[in-house]
């Protein structure tokens, strides 16, 4: 086991880690920016080093500053998080060259899951099923036609680098097409410095399903059932739950036990999400998210489990703490985003934080970096915090989540908390019946 982990990352994430490794015994260094060197991160590890100015090219995403504060501190592993350099298969070949352990998958299982093309490949062979689509990249308009032709309209463009909804666009029709293929290279070309991108058939009134898999590296893994993400505003997801409200026993048991043996066969390790579109009984594959997601929390709720312990103890030589068969679910849980943005327009509001208090009682969790007087810093990522409840069913989990947002004080600063409000009054979000379109068109109706 190691004595001493540095966590690549900052905010509630970062938390996270350190509290995991506190209640095992291991010492924490965290590595911060300038601008969070009052961050309650660095405050709670064990040791910190700041790696470098605010903007997080130069700090959070220094790779050699990070490989520094590992050897200055005598940090014999890294764990990433989420975001910054947690899928860099680059950044994991340089921990492992300066012999270091990385809390994760290995390189070769980032780098075939980091390109859209190469995963659906990978994932068709391996069983899993995958959306209707080109077979590989699209270079011309005319390539694009001929595949839109055989799968039919509606479809939807992609950048094979792609994330967070950047490289997308949908055509319902031939004249369309061409505006939509160029417009999804320019995109891709200016966010990821690659133009390529593949079709797919458009789903009308898909969910947004992933099922969370975690690996030994030896041939061995496990699926912890599925989480609905469908509520989300261009691509970003901003309410979670476990399990889905749409998903039978049956078709988690199905699904599930398809990706578990996916990833065994490929001798994964660590925590994976493998995500799919959900339509009418059937599982389209989208990605794979080599990492812990932001809304792993759910998962931990309703089975029980401390998913950042066991990516500790896979990494470092030991062996899940637990086998398929040990795996049911317990109740439903609920995780929503709390940003500092200021609704309906989810424009970013940093500030200064007059006053925090924070949620409690039983089944009720905040995951969150803030404090009285914290300054939220214009650099990063909006999310100020994650409000997660759990219940011994959905109707329960939803009423807790009622009476948590309720209690919530984030003085200071706009929060989309009055989005979370809003919606627990809706007919569609009590009953479940969502899909990925409906927050957008909600927002557009009520908004305009």
């Amino acid at each position: 086991m190691f004595d001493k982990i540095l966590i690549a990352n900052r905010g509630e994430i970062a938390l996270r880690v350190i509290r995991a490794c506190r209640e095992m015994g291991i010492a924490s260094v965290a590595v911060h920016s300038t601008a969070d060197a009052d961050a309650m991160h660095v405050r709670m590890a064990d040791e910190s080093v700041c790696i470098g100015p605010a903007p997080s090219s130069a700090s959070y995403l220094s790779m050699p500053a990070i490989i520094s504060a590992c050897e200055i501190t005598g940090a014999q592993a890294i764990h990433p998080g989420y975001g910054f350099l947690s899928e860099n298969a680059a950044f994991v070949q340089m921990v492992e060259d300066h012999g270091i352990t990385f809390i994760g998958p290995r390189a070769e299982h980032i780098r075939i899951m980091g390109d859209k093309i190469t995963a659906k490949d990978t994932m068709k062979n391996l069983g899993v099923p995958c959306v209707p689509g080109s077979d590989g990249g699209v270079d011309d308009v005319e390539t694009a036609r001929r595949v839109a032709a055989e799968i039919g309209y509606p479809v939807i463009i992609k950048a094979t680098a792609g994330g967070g909804g950047r490289g997308m666009k949908v055509a319902h029709d031939d004249k369309g097409l061409e505006v939509a293929f160029r417009t999804a290279r320019a995109e891709a070309k200016a966010a990821f410095g690659n133009p390529d991108v593949y079709i797919e058939k458009y789903l009308q009134k898909p969910r947004h399903i992933e099922i969370q898999v975690f690996g030994d590296g030896k041939g061995r893994a496990v699926h912890l059932g599925e989480r609905d993400c469908s509520l989300q505003r261009r691509h970003q997801k901003v309410l979670e739950e476990a399990p889905g409200p749409a998903i039978t026993a049956e078709e988690r048991a199905r699904i599930g036990k398809t990706c578990a043996d996916a990833v065994a066969k490929i001798g994964y390790s660590g925590a994976g999400t493998i995500e799919f579109l959900y339509e009418d009984g059937e599982f389209y594959f989208i990605e794979m998210n080599t990492r812990l997601q932001v809304e792993h929390p759910v998962t931990e709720a309703i089975f029980g489990v401390d998913l950042v312990r066991q990516q500790i103890l896979v990494a470092s030589g030991e062996e899940m703490e637990f086998r398929q068969e040990d795996l049911s679910i317990r109740g439903h849980s609920i995780e929503v985003r709390i940003n500092a943005e200021k609704v309906p327009g989810f424009s970013p509001c940093p500030g200064r934080i007059t006053q925090y208090h924070a949620p409690g009682g039983l089944g009720v969790r905040m995951d969150s970096a803030l404090y009285d007087g914290y300054s939220i810093p214009p650099y990063y990522d909006s999310l100020i915090g994650k409000l997660i409840v759990h219940g011994r069913d959905r109707a329960e989990a939803l009423a807790r989540l009622d009476r948590a947002l309720g209690e919530l004080i984030v003085d200071g600063v706009d929060t989309t908390v009055p989005l979370f409000t809003a919606l627990l009054q809706e007919p569609d979000i009590l009953s479940g019946n969502y899909s990925i379109h409906w927050l957008e068109r909600w927002l557009d109706r009520k908004f305009g």
